[in-house]
This record gives C-alpha cells, structure tokens and sequence, in this order.
C-alpha cells in the first residue's frame, strides 16, 4: 500500500469500517485512535473523519465487532491528547508573536483574542468539538491566544467527553437506522446551533446595553 493509498483509508475509513475491521481485527483500535487524535492535534489534517466515525464506530458496538468501553476510553484519551498537542503547537507560536515585533502582527488583535478566550473560550472548546474543521482549529487558537493551560485541560477533558461518548452511544442505539446515519452531519450541528444560539443573544442583549448606556 503506498501513500496515496493509506492516506485514503484513513479520509474514509468510516465508510469501509466493516471491512477495515474484519481484516485487521483488533489492530483497528489503533487505527481509530490515531485518526481522531490526528484530526483534533493537526491542523493539517482537519480533513480527516471525526463526527461519522465516532458514530458508525459505535454503531458496530452494537453489533459485537467492537467493544463500547474500550472503543471510548481510547478515542476520549486520543481526544484529549490531540487538542493538547494542538494547543502547545499553538502555544508556541504565540509565544513568539507575543515577545517578537512582527509588523505583520496585530497585538492588540493578539490581546483581544487571548481575553477573549480566557472570558469565553471554555465554552468555545467544547462546543467546537460537535463543529467538523472549527474543532481541529480551536485549541490551536486557544494556544496562540496563551490561555491558560489548567483553564484549558478543564474544558479539553471536558469536550473529549460529551463528544466521544455521546456519538458513539449515539451510534451504538441508532447506528444501524439509515435516516440518522445519512443525516448525522445535520442533527450535530442543529444540536450546537440550540446550544449557541442562545449565548449569542444573550451577549448581544448585553453588547446593546453597554452602547445604550443602560
């Protein structure tokens, strides 16, 4: 198999998961940790499956063909260590953009970002994990920002939770109904737009009163 050919297992690795699973038997694990953790800790690969293989992962739960335990705790710890990674590479970047006089380089936008995300950005990591590309972007933006590191491993851990485990229970309980299957993308991102839409009013009822003067 060349590289051509591996990088295209793994981009669809969620469609020929059966198959993936029934020739390489347990060894499939490590395949799935390592895409999950690849598409949360590289920007690179922010291409890679993340939403639709956590849920068609548990879908074969299900089935037997793997175990539901062992399938979370991997892909959570996966999870957790990809949007470390991210964050560090994030981290040192920032570093330089904070401590080198870069003409090209805003600092007050710097600034702006990083009190941003020390205000709102526990919210953002979590709610970014259920958004295909934001997640792998996110914790990049909250290393850039210099967030804190405990701030941010509080809501990294967090995120890495409600996200692996809803999706592939999800998947275990309804993987095999074709409707919710072919519709995944769709009901996630409702499910985060029912969670955003109201903060966002709520900091525009807050952001009018400020220009009100109320």
């Amino acid at each position: 198999m060349d590289f051509v050919q591996l990088l295209d297992m793994l981009v669809h690795v969620d469609k020929a998961l059966g198959q993936l699973i029934a020739q390489y038997g347990t060894l499939i694990y490590a395949v799935l940790f390592f895409i999950i953790f690849a598409e949360t800790g590289l920007v690179v690969l922010f291409f890679f499956p993340g939403d639709t293989l956590l849920f068609i992962a548990g879908a074969f739960c299900a089935t037997g063909e793997l175990h539901l335990g062992l399938l979370i705790f991997l892909l959570v710890t996966a999870a957790i260590l990809g949007n470390t990674t991210n964050y560090w590479i994030g981290e040192a970047i920032g570093q330089r953009m904070f401590t080198h006089d870069y003409r090209w380089i805003n600092k007050d936008a710097l600034q702006r970002t990083h009190n941003f995300f020390e205000k709102h950005g526990g919210k953002t990591i979590i709610l970014a994990r259920f958004v295909p590309v934001v997640r792998t972007f996110a914790p990049f933006v909250a290393g850039v920002s210099d967030m804190t590191l405990v701030r941010f491993q509080l809501y990294n851990v967090t995120g890495a939770l409600l996200w692996v485990v809803s999706l592939t229970v999800a998947g275990y309980f309804f993987g095999n109904i074709p409707m919710v299957r072919d519709h995944l993308t769709a009901i996630v991102l409702f499910g985060v737009g029912v969670a955003v839409v109201p903060m966002a009013l709520g900091a525009a009822w807050k952001i009018g009163r400020k220009v009100l003067g109320r």
